[in-house]
This record gives structure tokens, C-alpha cells and sequence, in this order.
């Protein structure tokens, strides 16, 4: 290739005519350069991936529309005539306790209700990301080809839903299409519990072939705090708000606790035990830690949360050697900022409205979103045999910004340069 381009040079040279054969050589340059590009795959955060939900002839819930579709993910500014209460109650799962069934498969969603992952492999996927998209485009990648997106339905874990197998197929189609070249996982947030739950659920020889590396932003590895409050106060999807009225408040209260990935983003208490307070009420008078969390579930009479709550807390195995993830990882994290891990609420009553403007918090260090205990967590990957890790702090960047931190973005950009590790 270097002979080819010193020749079209010379020719250039000696005669501009020769212009069309130093064009295509260029031509020829920059496709093999974009051949030997790492390809990456990003994994979202909690409901960062777009779900199209459609509805057809539903009866189980009257007074919402029977046929129709809406959209659902973090920034959605789509229209819909199903109202919120709506959305919550048809997204809801209906559970199936049968002991005869695996977990994974107890689930499902309402009569009439099918919901689908828009857009799914490519950029428009999760739009959250355009900063990293156009970075990317900086350097020469192209969208759909060397970037693609393994979205996910954020109310299921890793286990369910064909994410194994659907998240496989992409990354091995992403390496075929990138002239055999491996792929470099980026997750943010709780994308990187799923990139997670493949690479311990894939063998070392997959890994050593399709497998570049790993860039954990700010992952939720064993949960946070601030989810044990959402079991009571409800959380709009769309702009990461509490519920302004009691019906909002109750209907997506409710449709959390029927999530499996409730559980799995809430503190898991073997590794948060009583170190903060994440509910506290005040008639009666109680508080409650991570390490409560079945007490609490009790309480509140809440048996579905009980029932879920052991098996999905703490559900994707990460800090002990046996669950590292055998690739090369990367992992950054904010720091410095007041982050909510707990609430005060007048009771154990699902359905209550939260104002965070009034209500009694409880706070520690962390990036605004996730607290130090979770970002943290992952310390003990230091001591993965072999493959590199390098663990970065940025004092100040909040979690929602992470992705797009100039400093975080340079470093992507310099790994994805990187031989990986031959182990």
C-alpha cells in the first residue's frame, strides 16, 4: 500500500494528468484504513435504548386505548395519546410464579402488548450518545458500519428477552463487516451490567476473537441506593422525573417493582450492607439500609419484591476473579459531586409523591447519579491476570456527562488504537 501511494505521488508529479490514478489510490487508503479501525459497540444506560410499544386490542386495562403504539426512552419527544398512567400499566409485566418455569422466562408483558427495540444495531437507536457518534465520525468512523449500539429492553435483565443471543450475532456481524477486525465494547451506566453478563457468559476463545476490549463509563455494577425509593415514589422514563400526582406516582411505582431490572439496579446489600441509609419513614419511625431490603419489601407488603429481590439483586456477578471479565477494560467514573441514596417518605405506602425540592435526602459521594460504593466497585479487576485495567477518575464530570467528557472521549479514542492484550 505505501509503495502504491509513493508511486502515485511521483506520477502526480511528473504529470497532472495522472490525477485520477492518485485519486484512487487515496481512495483505496482511506478504505483500508477504515478497515483497521476498531469497530465499536455501545451499550446504553437504563432506558437510554428506544422501545416501540405496540397495543393491539388490549382489554385488560379499559380505560387506556386498545390499539395504538407509543415510545419509550430517556429523552422521548415523540406524541401519543396513551397518558403516562397509561404507559406505566401496559409496560407493566405480569409474572408468572410457576417454580416449573426458569426465571428468566416468568415474565411477560400484558395481553395485546408487544414491544420492540427501535432502530435496533444502529446510532438512531440511542441518540443520547450524538456527542460520541460525531467524536467517533472525527476520526474517520462511520455510523452503522464501525459504530453500532446492542440496545436492550431496560426493564429486563441480561438474562431474558434473547439479549445473549441477539448481542452475539451483532458483535460477530460487526467483526465480519469491519474485515475480521475485533470489537471494543463501550458501556454507560447500566450498559455495562450487560457487557458484562456477555463476556462471563461467552467462552475465552469467543472473547480472543471478537473481543477488542472494554470501556466501562460509570457502571452500576452492584446497584444504588437511590432505586429502594422508587419502589414508592415512581420514575417517568422520559425526563428522569418523580411523578407529580398520586395515580402517576402509584402506576409507575407499581410497574417498577414488576421489573426484574429494579432489582438488579438497586444496592445489592452484599456489598453495600448497612454503609447508607436508603429509606427512612416517619410514622412509624424507621430506617432502612441496603442490607434491609427483604425487611423493608416485608413492611411494605410487597410479595412480588420479596419473591424477586434474592434471586435479581446483585444478579450480574462481577467482584470475584471467576466473574472478571477476561478482555482488556477501561473504566472511568465522576467523583466529587452530592448524590441522593436515600429518601424520607411518611410511610411505607406505594404511590407517594416525592418532591425533591422539599423532601428529606440523604446523600454521598459520587457523580450526581450513582454513589462512590457503586462506581468503586470494580476495584478488585486490578488484579485480573494479564489483561490490562486502568480505572480513571474525572473530580467533577456528573454521570450523564461522562460520555461526552472531552478528557474520557480522548482516552476512548487513544485505546481503541491499542494492540489488546494477548493473554
Amino acid at each position: 500500500m505505501r509503495r502504491r501511494i509513493r508511486t502515485a505521488v511521483v506520477a502526480l508529479t511528473a504529470a497532472v494528468g495522472l490525477l485520477a490514478s492518485s485519486t484512487t489510490a487515496v481512495a483505496e487508503e482511506r478504505v483500508a484504513s477504515s478497515a483497521t479501525r476498531t469497530p465499536v459497540v455501545v451499550f446504553p444506560a437504563f432506558h437510554f435504548t428506544k422501545l416501540k410499544v405496540n397495543v393491539d386490542r388490549q382489554y385488560s386495562h379499559p380505560r387506556c386505548p386498545t390499539t395504538g403504539y407509543f415510545e419509550d426512552w430517556f429523552g422521548n419527544d415523540t406524541t401519543s395519546r396513551f397518558s403516562q398512567v397509561c404507559r406505566d400499566r401496559l409496560m407493566t409485566f405480569t409474572y408468572d410464579p410457576d417454580p416449573a418455569k426458569p426465571m428468566a422466562e416468568r415474565f411477560s408483558d400484558q395481553p395485546g402488548v408487544k414491544v420492540e427495540i427501535k432502530h435496533y444495531g444502529r446510532t438512531e437507536s440511542a441518540p443520547f450518545y450524538e456527542p460520541l457518534y460525531e467524536a467517533l465520525e472525527g476520526q474517520g468512523y462511520v455510523r452503522n458500519k464501525d459504530i453500532r449500539v446492542a440496545g436492550y429492553d431496560s426493564r429486563r435483565t441480561p438474562d431474558q428477552g434473547g439479549f445473549l443471543k441477539r448481542t452475539i450475532s451483532l458483535i460477530e456481524r460487526t467483526y465480519h463487516d469491519n474485515s475480521n477486525t475485533p470489537v471494543h465494547l463501550v458501556g454507560h451506566s447500566n450498559g455495562p451490567l450487560y457487557a458484562q453478563y456477555l463476556l462471563t457468559h461467552t467462552s475465552k476463545s469467543w472473547r480472543t476473537k471478537y473481543i477488542h476490549g472494554f470501556t466501562a463509563l460509570a457502571g452500576n455494577w452492584p446497584g444504588q441506593g437511590l432505586l429502594y425509593g422508587v419502589f414508592f415514589t415512581g420514575l417517568n422514563v422520559t425526563d428522569f422525573s418523580y411523578p407529580s400526582t398520586e395515580g402517576n406516582a402509584r402506576s409507575s411505582a407499581l410497574m417498577y417493582q414488576s421489573h426484574p431490572s429494579t432489582y438488579m439496579s438497586a444496592a445489592d446489600p452484599a456489598v453495600f450492607g448497612n454503609r447508607e441509609l436508603v429509606v427512612r419513614t416517619t410514622a412509624p419511625m424507621a430506617d432502612y439500609t441496603p442490607k434491609d431490603n427483604l425487611r423493608l419489601f416485608e413492611h411494605a407488603d410487597m410479595p412480588l419484591a420479596r419473591h424477586l429481590a434474592p434471586y435479581y439483586t446483585g444478579f450480574v456477578k462481577f467482584a470475584d476473579p471467576a466473574s472478571f471479565p477476561g478482555v482488556d477494560v477501561y473504566a472511568e467514573k465522576g467523583s466529587g459531586l452530592p448524590t441522593v441514596v436515600g429518601v424520607t417518605l411518611p410511610n411505607l405506602r406505594v404511590g407517594q409523591v416525592l418532591d425533591p425540592a422539599t423532601a428529606e435526602l440523604f446523600f454521598r459521594n459520587g457523580d450526581g447519579n450513582q454513589e462512590d460504593i457503586t462506581n468503586d466497585a470494580i476495584a478488585p479487576w486490578a488484579t485480573m491476570p494479564c489483561h490490562r485495567f486502568e480505572f480513571s477518575d474525572n473530580p467533577r464530570v456528573d454521570h450523564f456527562s461522562l460520555a461526552s467528557a472531552p478528557a474520557v472521549v480522548a482516552r476512548l479514542l487513544d485505546n481503541l488504537q491499542r494492540p489488546k492484550s494477548v493473554c
